[in-house]
């Protein structure tokens, strides 16, 4: 089940269409009967977030926190319905709409941009290393191309 949390006031984002392409996604990758976490917040709050759990003192767009903890490729293999958890996602709205504007794309091609990004580091997947950037780029455009997702690659 996707879990989608907005304490924002006048969010102008189609929400249960965003929960809709989560879903699409995880059954895509063999997970339709996990739970997903997706928090819609402000700068403010992802800030907090950044400073506590990666000691970044500042806003970013996305953060993922994974339930398991695997190396990319790997199958989660749960041994029992509590086990059936990815994770959570929080996602800085106000980011997201400079970051689309900065980049000269649309604010819902960004999300879902980030929602397939987000997926994938709750999957193991990281681009510290330039082999890493590569190796998740190339499952993030194969997830949003296997369930048709529109999003902006920069």
């Amino acid at each position: 089940m996707i879990n989608l949390t907005s304490k924002l006031k006048n969010l102008n984002f189609d929400t249960e269409s965003y929960k809709v392409q989560a879903q699409k996604a995880l059954q895509a990758l063999g997970y339709g009967d996990f739970d997903l976490g997706i928090l819609l917040t402000t700068n403010a709050t992802i800030k907090k977030y950044n400073a506590t759990y990666r000691d970044k003192d500042k806003a970013t767009d996305v953060l993922s926190f994974p339930f398991h903890h695997i190396p990319a490729g790997t199958k989660i293999k749960p041994t029992c319905d509590d086990d059936k958890n990815l994770g959570d996602m929080i996602i800085s709205i106000e980011y997201v709409q400079a970051a689309a504007k900065k980049l000269n794309t649309t604010f819902e091609k960004r999300m879902n941009r980030l929602l397939i990004h987000g997926i994938c580091h709750l999957l193991g997947y990281d681009h510290i290393e330039d082999d890493e950037f590569k190796i998740m780029i190339k499952k993030e455009k194969s997830l949003a191309k296997s369930i048709d997702l529109d999003c902006s690659w920069e």
